[in-house]
């Protein structure tokens, strides 16, 4: 099937849209979703049962018989083509079904209470729509909001701007500069920062949480683990044992047998119910952590790392590639900016953000590009917070050993369900034939001669017998131990300083052959530094000497440095440290320019860039076009110095003069560039070339525009280094010797 997904800026879907056209006159007023420009292709197992009646409501169109069978996407699969290979798979594998596989089921219950969330969403949002276009039909006026103190606007205000995108509104406020003056703010230093100042934010917009759902009791994994079909058995063949027991041999003697399996029984449910419960506290500490994320904002002029429930409106929030979007906002600027809203949409479509397009959502991830934003709303008040807030992450899930071992305990307590009830049925046909005798040799039962107390008692203890084997074959021990030994390893792990999220990583870090680890950051100490410079040909000795630059050559660099960075520089008043954020590349590029004696803020007060070409993993090299006070127009690159070396056709010389890059030339700095590999030092060259000011193309076609990166002058190559953590190659020796292999990037 094939249809038109409308998620536009208001709604981001069809509710608010159906609710216009179902209501004569209620669409006045309201600006329409714009359409995606995407189409998505549904195919027929796509389609759940209750759309075939609404094909007129979504336009909908059936795909012919004639189209391509095989013509299946390569991602995102929906549920009912995974049931029916997972049963494809049950047939073929039989012999693997205890394997560990996706429960299909939880994900569909999952995706379903999603999508009922966001149809609450959207709902809630057309109501208000349908309710602001009422109201301006009538000639209602909205009562004014009482504003905040020391504000010019609201929180409702604010939530309603950002949640519609509703960029008429940010105009009537005076664009991103008029919002930064109403909410006391600045776009290059931030808010004040001190506690008067968050604390009165929080106070009139809120702070950037919102509650969790509490975790279950431990009565609930108590009864959990009651339901256990072991358990379960062994309770019935207790309760019977007890019974026959008391019955038999008296109350004194009769008790041994069936409390004893009931006090078994009972170990097991208490141990692993406390077993689960501690998990489930680790799992809401692990998982408080792993929401509790960094976020690099500017507040009084420089820029510092806080949490991520820190945030308050007004906050200016520097973006980067790989970044979670903290709460919702508008850009202020930004470079190539690219936003993944699928988390939030259901749109794979990767979002360019710019002024014309500036509303940026919570929860979602910034795909390329980095800039900086003004957070509007937090907390609940924003899609996200209230997304978080209605769902809560499920750890309930069986290792792969328990599920193996879960269902080998499961196939034997059937078995002997079914070996006790044969023994049973023959028990029972040999003592009413007669075939079962007494210890003194008489026949236990003859027709007509025997009373009802004897045959009772008789058949009692071929029960006995038929429990006993049921008591034998059920192993009651066995998920027992497996979750003592999971949660030993766990404690083990933890002392280790390892966080374990879920117990299967124990037994899986138990079959682990060979370890893939990156270097920067885990092996190392993630601090860089630069070590070795080459600059105009020549190496500096010591890396930040610039007596032997000509004037030119040092302008390229600092210049090159300053702009063609996303990282900065703060500089206080008092003279003191520098202070330097950014990536640790970035940090060590910009200490090096430091002590090459730059001015981070005037160096980049003398040009204004016109575009940039951020820097990701696949182009490995990131550029940036300026426009200095001369007119002149540079580009320049940064990046890996192979790359770079190999898209020069000239080098900048000492003096400032411009050579042509030789073969020979070429070849000395490669060798340059194994030198610095075999000392372990990351290599990065910086290039240049100029640009006449009428190859660069106007504004609004600069957002596809592909920086020149051909004919580039070589000014430079550094190399930098980030030392070994303490006991690196200790553990790396102790994994060799044990026979893990140890890879690393």
């Amino acid at each position: 099937m094939e249809y038109n997904n409308h998620r536009g800026r208001g709604g981001r879907g069809s509710v608010s849209s159906l609710l216009r056209n179902a209501m004569p006159g209620a669409g006045a007023g309201v600006q329409a979703p714009e359409a995606s420009p995407g189409r998505y292709v549904r195919h027929r197992d796509e389609v759940p049962p209750d759309d075939e009646a609404c094909d007129d409501v979504f336009r909908v169109d059936v795909r012919g018989p004639g189209d391509d069978p095989f013509d299946i996407p390569a991602k995102r699969a929906p549920v009912e083509r995974l049931r029916r290979w997972r049963q494809a798979a049950l047939v073929l594998n039989a012999s693997r079904r205890f394997r560990y596989t996706l429960d299909l089921k939880k994900e569909e219950e999952k995706e379903h209470i999603r999508r009922k969330i966001r149809a609450h969403a959207q709902v809630i949002r057309a109501a208000l729509l349908f309710k602001e276009a009422g109201e301006k039909q009538s000639g209602d006026r909205e009562l004014q909001e009482i504003l905040p103190r020391g504000f010019g606007i609201g929180e409702e205000q604010l939530t309603s701007m950002t949640r519609d995108h509703n960029y008429s509104t940010l105009q009537e406020y005076g664009g991103v500069k008029g919002l930064l003056n109403l909410l006391k703010t600045n776009s290059e230093k931030g808010i004040h920062g001190d506690e008067a100042d968050l604390s009165s934010r929080a106070n009139a917009f809120g702070a950037n949480r919102y509650p969790r759902k509490k975790g279950r009791s431990f009565w609930v994994f108590l009864w959990e683990a009651c339901q256990d079909l072991t358990l379960v058995i062994l309770i019935v063949a207790a309760a019977i044992s007890l019974a026959l027991g008391i019955a038999t041999e008296g109350i004194k003697e009769g008790w041994y047998d069936g409390a004893s399996i009931a006090f078994a029984v009972f170990l097991v449910i208490f141990v692993t119910a406390v077993s689960d419960y501690k998990q489930s506290l680790q799992f809401q500490h692990l998982n408080e952590e792993k929401q509790n994320i960094q976020v690099e904002v500017i507040r009084g002029g420089r820029r510092i790392q806080v949490s991520i429930f820190d945030l308050v409106v007004g906050d200016v929030v520097a973006l980067k590639i790989g970044d979670q979007v903290p709460a919702d906002g508008v850009l202020i600027s930004g470079h190539s900016l690219a936003i993944d809203e699928s988390s939030m949409t259901g749109e794979s479509k990767i979002v360019f953000k710019d002024q014309k397009s500036p509303f940026l959502m919570g929860g979602c991830k910034v795909a390329d590009g980095y800039g900086t934003m003004l957070v509007t709303a937090v907390g609940l008040n924003t899609e996200w917070g209230l997304l978080m807030a209605s769902i809560s992450e499920d750890n309930n899930e069986e290792t792969p050993l328990q599920v193996r071992l879960n269902g080998v305990a499961t196939f034997i307590g059937i078995v002997g369900l079914v070996v006790a009830a044969l023994v049973l049925v023959v028990l029972f046909a040999r003592y009413f034939t007669g075939h079962t005798t007494n210890p003194d040799g008489t026949v236990q039962f003859v027709k007509g001669h025997i009373s009802v107390k004897s045959i009772i008692f008789g058949s009692i203890k071929i029960l006995t017998v038929a429990v006993t084997i049921v008591v034998v074959a059920v192993p009651e021990g066995l998920p027992l131990a497996v979750t003592l030994t999971l949660a030993y390893s766990m404690r083990k792990m933890m002392a280790d300083k390892a966080l374990v999220r879920r117990l299967s990583a124990c037994e899986t870090m138990g079959s682990a052959t060979t370890i893939c680890s990156d270097k920067t950051g885990t092996l190392t100490l993630n601090q860089m530094t630069v070590v070795r410079s080459i600059v105009g040909g020549i190496e500096l000795q010591p890396q930040a000497t610039i007596e032997k630059l000509s004037p030119t050559v040092t302008s390229f660099v600092l210049e090159g440095i300053a702009q063609n960075t996303s990282g900065s520089v703060f500089e206080p008043e008092d003279g003191s440290t520098d202070e330097i954020t950014g990536s640790p590349t970035e940090k060590a590029i910009l200490s090096w320019g430091v002590e090459l004696h730059m001015k981070f803020a005037a160096e980049r007060s003398k040009s204004a860039i016109i575009h940039v070409s951020p820097f990701n993993s696949e182009k490995k090299r990131g550029g940036v076009a300026v426009n200095g006070r001369d007119s002149d127009v540079h580009v320049h690159w940064k990046g890996a110095a192979e790359i770079v070396l190999a898209l020069c056709t000239n080098w900048l010389d000492v003096d400032g003069s411009i050579h042509e890059m030789t073969p020979d030339k070429a070849n000395q700095f490669k060798k340059y560039i194994e030198d610095m590999a075999e000392q372990s030092l990351r290599c990065v060259a910086f290039a240049y070339r100029n640009l006449d000011p009428k190859d660069i193309p106007s504004e609004e076609q600069r957002i596809n525009w592909q920086l020149p990166d051909n004919d580039l002058t070589l000014i430079g190559i550094v190399g930098m280094k980030d030392p070994c953590r303490p006991g690196v190659r200790d553990a790396v020796e102790l994994c060799t010797n044990s026979g893990v292999k140890f890879l690393n990037e």
